[in-house]
């Protein structure tokens, strides 16, 4: 997730733009870059940092010109450095491009342009709009029939700005799948990925929807259709946002934002790691002794990358709070082992000890990271990001599905690469991957079901979360939700254990919540159902299996995935749940009490 920002006016556009990139910073920081336009030139400064520090270093706010765009990464394609930080160039210099989205045909296209002479300085996808664009101008008189031939040509997402130097009244905007808006000033006009980088200078926006571009100059706007050209009619509203809410793009808090932002966090996660899976799944395949080390949610989705790896690669892992490992298993690990840290900041210290053991030690080292640049990503051997973009919430929603979106595509690519389970099940269970953000989008239509139920729970003191197998790890997050930001005890535990001890606590009317999906476990699931029914258990069951109907009191019905996929999918009401407990207790769900966001201190 990246941050644009453009501004066409009377003021000094620099100015304007670095404003508006630092309340943007939130969508990205490994990397700043600003272009304006003055005297038929462009001026381009960028570079990989934060934008506090590269204002001064750079001079940001010493750039000539009233039009101008800016960017702020957060890198998919390409690592954070100075040339892979926006805005991208064409061969000429006379073009320029910021960006947010990813390019899922770039390779194709790269190639063919190079095939045409073309010279590239970046490795990011976005450096090949530009070229694309100025290729389309040798057959197009005009700007925009050439911008429009070339966007056209595009698969995947992308937010767009765009100025060229010898069209010097314009700036363009385009949006598909990223979003964008216009800002309508008084004799001067904005565009953002967000409303909080120009609600300074006006609260007056547009918003384009997807395969729509605008035309802008100081004093005007046109929004047209990408494919067509025709002018769409477009309302202009008056927004009463604060900023902070603004910032939250209209949610009440944070976290339930991020909830809703998954299905394109997880198909982020999907491209943004399409090209690389496969030789980072060659490179760890000979290794036999595995540890998976983690913390706290990311344990949770440690805890499904096991069952993957068991049921995909004939593989047995061993799964350890990262806190513990570097007591238990020293001795254990040596250069024949490979240990899989899971960490969305890249910065916990307990895994970060756990990795420079393993390193100490000789292993191989892969790391699953969201924040790129962190600490695990420099001591690491092998990289995976989640691409889930910055979370503020404290309680992970987004980042936890796009870790288990990683772990799936890793022990898929690893299956294949071993030949360990039959092709033509790994690409079913790949092509439904694929689909998983439209099934979360359907879980997330369960909302308004689900904040009924949490007025109705929300007096109760103790709940039990059960499932089995693959669906433990369904059950323990789900807990944890409810433990961070509702402030109810939880429990999470394997169904199977319910008659061994933990029985003994259900009594009438305690809810617990069993996580069943249709596979190998579901007929040991109904039997645990039972038997905590048969104690007077309040039954709130996740399915997609009609016979729960006859032992629950309550059903979310799921929709019918592959059960090795569905932590993906059925984590969402849990997330929600929680979510709708904590607010109706007059909790704020996006601050619970004593606990941060990255716990950098063992």
């Amino acid at each position: 997730m990246c941050g644009i920002i453009g501004y066409i006016g009377e003021r000094k556009a620099c100015n304007v733009i670095v404003d508006g990139l630092k309340r943007l910073e939130y969508r990205g920081y490994d990397s700043v870059g600003v272009v304006t336009e003055a005297d038929g030139k462009l001026h381009i400064k960028k570079g990989a940092g934060k934008i506090d520090e590269l204002k001064e270093k750079l001079s940001l706010l010493e750039m000539p010109g009233k039009r101008g765009i800016g960017h702020t990464r957060w890198a998919t394609h390409g690592i954070p450095n100075d040339v892979n930080a926006h805005p991208h160039t064409d061969c000429s210099g006379e073009i320029a491009i910021v960006h947010n989205g990813i390019i899922e045909n770039y390779l194709e296209l790269k190639e063919e342009l190079l095939q045409k002479g073309h010279k590239f300085k970046s490795d990011t996808d976005t450096e090949v709009i530009a070229h694309l664009i100025e290729d389309a101008l040798k057959d197009f008189k005009n700007f925009e029939d050439a911008l429009r031939y070339a966007l056209l040509r595009l698969k995947g997402s992308f937010a767009l700005g765009i100025i060229y130097t010898r069209d010097k009244e314009h700036l363009y905007f385009v949006r598909n799948e990223s979003p964008l808006v216009l800002g309508i000033g008084d004799g001067e006009m904005f565009a953002a990925s967000d409303i909080p980088a120009f609600l300074p200078y006006t609260n007056k926006v547009v918003f384009l929807d997807d395969g729509e571009y605008a035309v802008v100059t100081k004093n005007s706007f046109v929004v047209k259709d990408l494919k067509t050209g025709k002018i769409k009619d477009k309302k202009v509203h008056e927004i009463s946002w604060t900023l902070e809410m603004a910032e939250k793009q209209g949610f009440p808090h944070f976290m339930l934002k991020e909830i809703h932002e998954q299905p394109k966090a997880i198909k982020e996660a999907i491209y943004g790691n399409a090209e690389v899976i496969d030789q980072v799944a060659r490179e760890i395949a000979n290794y036999e002794k595995i540890f998976i080390v983690a913390m706290g949610t990311s344990y949770h989705a440690a805890i499904v990358g096991k069952y993957l790896f068991q049921r995909l690669t004939k593989k047995a892992p061993v799964v350890e709070d990262a806190s513990e490992f570097r007591y238990e298993f020293e001795d254990l690990v040596d250069e024949n082992t490979l240990v899989i840290a899971i960490t969305q900041s890249g910065e916990t210290a307990d895994t970060l000890a756990a990795i420079r053991l393993a390193k100490k030690r000789g292993a191989k080292v892969l790391s699953i990271v969201n924040v790129v640049g962190s600490m695990a990503t420099r001591i690491s051997d092998l990289v995976l990001y989640t691409h889930a973009g910055p979370e503020i919430g404290v309680a992970a929603t987004k980042t936890y599905t796009t870790q288990l979106t990683v772990l799936t595509m890793l022990a898929i690519a690893l299956a294949r690469h071993l030949k360990t389970v039959d092709e033509e099940y790994l690409r079913e269970l790949e092509a439904q991957l694929y689909e998983m953000p439209k099934y979360v989008e359907v879980a997330l239509g369960y909302e308004n079901k689900i904040k009924a139920l949490a007025e109705e729970l929300k007096e109760k003191r103790d709940f039990f979360y059960i499932g089995r197998s693959v669906s433990l790890a369904t059950a323990l997050e789900g807990a944890l939700k409810l433990k961070e930001i509702s402030y109810i005890h939880a429990e999470g535990l394997s169904a199977g254990e319910l008659k061994h001890g933990p029985l003994a606590l259900i009594e009438d009317g305690v809810p617990v919540v069993a996580v069943a999906p249709s596979g190998k476990t579901f007929d040991k699931m109904m039997s645990n159902i039972q038997e905590a029914k048969a104690r007077g258990a309040l039954i709130i069951s996740l399915g997609d299996n009609e016979e729960l109907e006859k032992v629950s009191d309550i059903v979310i019905k799921m929709p019918k995935v592959n059960e090795v996929l569905s932590p993906i999918v059925y984590i969402v009401p849990l997330q929600l749940l929680a979510y709708h407990l904590a607010v109706l207790r007059g909790n704020d769900p996006d601050k619970p009490r004593n606990l941060a966001k990255s716990v950098t201190v063992e």
